[in-house]
């Protein structure tokens, strides 16, 4: 079964597009011209995955994606924003975006992060890829390192007492230094276990996901968690 996309673009020239380059690529679309249809769609049809143009008359993508996230809807959004300054990519961060491209952009460079963002939510890879011989097995009830204590069965994270808050993103890129505490992982290992792909070295898209997650973990007179390596990477330790 083709993975089904949920686009929201009021530019037609735009919508019409990626309409056409998706189906063509495989994806069954539902596009829609503002964030009112959108949210009218994903309540009717719940797709597989949202591709959301930030800036829309009315209901904007990240009014579309905090309602949802409200909801409890956790379908993997996509961001399309013209807007390229760190605290507009936190905004969406903060709306509960999984991640986002920013125009003008290369439609292969969407098709993409879709498949990274699906890969994550489904057995099956890119469309049209064979399912997996087995599903993973599930991880152990609790893991804990530097006063983190995580559930990765329920999602939910603990920084002492303090429950996080945490997107989807977030929580992954927490559990994955969680389980390597001490180690310094580079960015090229960090880009292939929580996206599935690296975006080279211009890329700051780790760069806001580590930041927005220590502002998420910091607390008054305790020590910084996670470290940056310069030119490596980064590490999960207690000073």
């Amino acid at each position: 079964m083709p993975h089904t996309v949920l686009l929201a673009e009021d530019d037609r020239a735009i919508r019409n597009a990626l309409e056409r380059a998706l189906t063509l690529e495989g994806y069954q679309v539902l596009a829609v011209a503002d964030g009112v249809e959108a949210l009218a769609q994903a309540h009717r049809n719940r797709p597989d995955v949202l591709l959301l143009d930030v800036m829309m008359p009315g209901i904007d993508g990240l009014q579309v994606c905090r309602v949802l996230r409200a909801e409890g809807d956790r379908t993997p959004v996509l961001m399309l924003t013209a807007l390229v300054e760190t605290a507009d990519r936190i905004a969406g961060l903060d709306a509960g975006a999984d991640d986002y491209v920013v125009k003008p952009f290369d439609v292969e460079e969407v098709f993409a992060r879709l498949r990274a963002l699906l890969r994550r939510t489904s057995t099956v890879g890119a469309v049209g890829a064979p399912a997996a011989e087995a599903p993973r097995p599930l991880p152990e009830r609790f893991i804990e390192a530097a006063g983190i204590r995580m559930d990765p069965q329920a999602r939910r994270a603990w920084r002492g007492a303090r429950e996080l808050e945490l997107t989807r993103t977030e929580f992954e890129l927490l559990e994955l230094l969680v389980r390597n505490a001490g180690i310094v992982l580079d960015h090229s290992t960090i880009y292939d276990r929580i996206w599935g792909y690296d975006f080279g070295p211009g890329s700051k898209n780790l760069a806001v996901y580590v930041g927005y997650l220590r502002r998420k973990l910091d607390e008054p007179d305790a020590p910084q968690l996670i470290h940056t390596v310069r030119g490596v990477g980064y590490v999960l330790r207690e000073d």
